[in-house]
């Protein structure tokens, strides 16, 4: 049902029954390379392209999310999902090996929470029995689409971020009568466009702060929920910059989060000592960090009710040669852990 302005509750609370996660090399020698089901040690995974490289990560995530949820492709009704290559790429590639009906979805780095969001509206009205969502994105193909190829060696100021080289699918499912604990989609917030003007395509994390700070207040107003009512908000990819700048647009705006209950994906998934400038970023972020080690850690105990904002740049290599603004945006999407009781 819709909960004030923009916010979906899901009564019947659908499940994500299964998730595959996969990384690069750059990935492997991160922080969390325990949370991904398949690391690959070199960037074009015996592909010859880095664009077909990047439909291999997202085939072989969807693969591993089927067998964990013990579900054939036959048995899924719908694949939701996206990337940033021109057209969606990857994803539609991907789409045609496997067959099932399809849904091609461009949120930029929200991707994730978007294809979320939609799987759990469509199963909790009896849409879908089994939905494939994801997102994924490549290092290599990414940055040589929206900036320059990483051959180049281009230097590149401190607020710019690492595109991730990494896919992240779950499947989700009606709740129904399973007695195992798995993760809940509780709600979900749609997000507005949000341009404050900024102009740099090296600055993603300053430029979407706003869209998350919106999405996240919306997210309490339309719920009446607050930051203690979540062990954990984590944003998709603001980086450093981002990161701080949105704490600080919370508590101007009255809303004040406690800086370890607030945590961004793109600094989750590297080390502090690799060259990623201001963080992690790329459609595959929040994925494999929310499938993938956010899970393993929900799983585990440690949380139970976490408030995951996906945030998205929409610029495009026109848009950036046009000199136009950036246009951001970001999903919320709440999900907490245990059993149906």
């Amino acid at each position: 049902m819709l909960k004030g302005k923009q916010t979906w509750t899901f009564a019947n609370r659908p499940i994500i029954l299964g998730t595959g996660v996969t990384g690069g090399p750059f990935e492997a020698n991160g922080d969390i390379p325990g949370d991904f089901d398949i690391l690959y040690s070199d960037l074009w995974m015996e592909q010859d392209s880095y664009e077909k490289a990047h439909r291999h990560l997202l085939e072989k995530a969807m693969e591993i999310a089927l067998e964990r949820g013990k579900i054939k492709k036959e048995d899924v009704q719908f694949l939701l999902a996206g990337d940033l290559i021109n057209q969606l790429t990857p994803t539609s590639l991907a789409a045609r090996s496997n067959g099932i009906p399809y849904f091609g979805l461009f949120g930029a780095c929200s991707t994730s929470m978007e294809g979320l969001a939609l799987a759990a509206f469509i199963t909790n009205y009896g849409g879908a029995d089994y939905i494939l969502t994801g997102a994924s994105s490549h290092n290599a193909a990414v940055e040589k689409q929206f900036r320059y190829p990483t051959e180049y060696g281009g230097q590149k100021p401190p607020t710019a971020q690492w595109t991730i080289t990494g896919a992240g699918v779950a499947l989700v499912t009606p709740n129904g009568t399973r007695q195992e604990a798995y993760p809940h989609i509780v709600s979900a917030t749609i997000g507005r466009v949000i341009d404050m003007g900024l102009k740099d395509p090296f600055n993603m994390g300053g430029a979407m702060a706003p869209a998350a700070v919106d999405t996240i207040l919306s997210h309490f107003e339309d719920t009446g929920l607050t930051p203690d009512d979540y062990d954990l908000i984590v944003t998709g990819d603001l980086g450093k910059i981002g990161r701080s700048t949105a704490l600080d647009l919370l508590a101007e705006k009255g809303c004040r989060i406690n800086q370890e209950k607030f945590k961004d994906c793109g600094l989750i998934v590297y080390k502090e000592d690799q060259p990623v400038l201001a963080g992690g970023s790329g459609a595959g972020c929040s994925a494999v960090v929310l499938y993938g080690h956010l899970f393993n850690e929900m799983s585990q105990g440690k949380y139970k009710r976490i408030l995951m904002v996906a945030t998205g740049a929409l610029l495009s290599p026109l848009t950036v040669q046009q000199k136009e603004t950036i246009p951001c945006i970001a999903h919320a999407v709440a999900i907490e852990y245990g059993t149906n009781a």
